[in-house]
């Protein structure tokens, strides 16, 4: 399912950190901010070549949720890739 428009829209014209992390406070869930960190955190630790069986146990989770991770960064369209290649230089 994509993204509302109108949600991207308004995230991307939101360039203070304090109000971006407040915005993401009243929309999401404690538990959904807690899955998007986690689920970014994996992809920068897969990224760094972290072996998937690490990564499981430092967070305490499936393999599953870190193989989803790891095909993301193999898919030459990538952007997250693409992101973390370009922070990693």
């Amino acid at each position: 399912m994509p993204v509302d428009s109108d949600l991207l829209k308004v995230i991307s014209r939101i360039d203070d950190l304090d109000e971006l992390n407040s915005f993401f406070q009243e929309i999401f869930t404690p538990a959904e901010l807690e899955d998007i960190s986690l689920r970014w955190k994996l992809l920068k630790d897969l990224h760094k070549g972290l072996a998937q069986r690490k990564i499981a146990q430092k967070y305490g989770i499936s393999l599953c949720k870190i193989t989803r991770g790891s095909k993301i960064l193999k898919d030459k369209k990538s952007i997250i890739a693409k992101i973390l290649d370009s922070e990693s230089k």
